[in-house]
C-alpha cells in the first residue's frame, strides 16, 4: 500500500511538480492549497507525513505545526504525524528555529533539489517508524496491539473505541497518575481544559468490564487529580 503524503503548497506550478514526481517514486499525494484545507485533510485522510509550504494563505507552516501538535477539541488526527517544511529563499536561521520549535521534524529551504527533498522524507519516514511492543502486559492483563484484543486472566474483554484508547494510554505507564487534563487531552483530543463527565463514565466502564464484578483492581481514580491503571 503507498505511503500517503499531504502536500500543502499554494503555488499550482510547484504543487503539481511534486505531486508528479512524489507520485512516480511510489506515494499517494493529497494536495491542499490553504492551511483550513490541509487541517481537514490531516483528519480525513491520515496522511503518513506533511509537507507544508511556506506561503499558504491563511496560516503559515509555524502556525500549521503548532495546531497539529496541540489538537482541537471535537477534531481527531495523529498529532504525532511527521511535517516538513518546505521554507521561502528568503528564510534565515531564526525562521528555521522557530518552525523546530513549533513542531516541524525537518525543514528544507527553497530552492531544493527534488532527490534531496526525497531522501529527506524517507529518512523522516523511517525515523517515524513506530518502536512500540506489539504487546502490552501489565498485572495480568494482556493487549494486543495488532488486533486490539484485550484479556485479563487469560479471559477476552470486549471494550468500545474509546475504552480501549483510554485502557492503551492507562497501560503505557500502568503505576503512573494521569491528570484528567493529559488524558482528555491525548484521548478525546481537547486541547484546553473543558468541564466534562466524558473521561469519568468510559472510566467507571472499562473498569466493571476490567475487573468483572471485583473490588477496583484496574483503572483507580486518584481524587483530584486523574487516573492511573493499577496501583504500584
Amino acid at each position: 500500500m503507498p505511503t500517503a503524503l499531504l502536500l500543502a503548497e499554494p503555488e499550482p506550478e510547484t504543487r503539481g511538480y511534486l505531486e508528479r514526481h512524489l507520485r512516480h517514486d511510489g506515494f499517494d499525494v493529497v494536495g491542499a492549497s490553504g492551511g483550513g484545507e490541509a487541517l481537514a485533510l490531516v483528519e480525513q485522510a491520515r496522511p503518513s507525513l506533511l509537507l507544508l509550504g511556506s506561503a499558504l494563505p491563511d496560516a503559515s507552516a509555524p502556525e500549521l505545526c503548532s495546531r497539529i501538535r496541540a489538537g482541537e477539541p471535537g477534531r481527531s488526527w495523529n498529532r504525532e504525524v511527521p511535517v516538513i517544511v518546505l521554507g521561502s529563499g528568503r528564510a534565515d536561521a531564526v525562521d528555521r528555529v522557530r518552525a523546530f520549535d513549533r513542531g516541524c521534524d525537518d525543514y528544507v529551504a527553497s530552492p531544493y533539489v527534488y532527490d534531496e527533498l526525497l531522501a529527506r522524507i524517507r529518512a523522516v519516514l523511517r525515523r517515524s517508524e513506530p518502536r512500540r511492543a506489539d504487546r502490552v502486559e501489565a498485572a495480568g492483563m494482556v493487549i494486543d496491539r495488532a488486533t486490539r484484543r484485550v484479556t485479563v486472566g487469560g479471559e477476552p474483554v470486549a471494550l468500545a473505541g474509546k475504552e480501549y484508547e483510554l485502557l492503551l494510554k492507562l497501560a503505557s505507564e500502568p503505576t503512573r497518575v494521569f491528570t484528567r487534563d493529559e488524558l482528555l487531552r491525548d484521548v478525546w483530543g481537547f486541547r484546553v481544559p473543558i468541564r466534562t463527565r466524558t473521561l469519568d463514565s468510559h472510566a467507571s466502564r472499562l473498569r466493571r468490564k476490567l475487573d468483572g464484578g471485583a473490588a477496583g483492581s484496574y483503572v483507580l481514580n486518584v481524587w483530584g487529580i486523574g487516573y492511573r491503571l493499577v496501583e504500584e
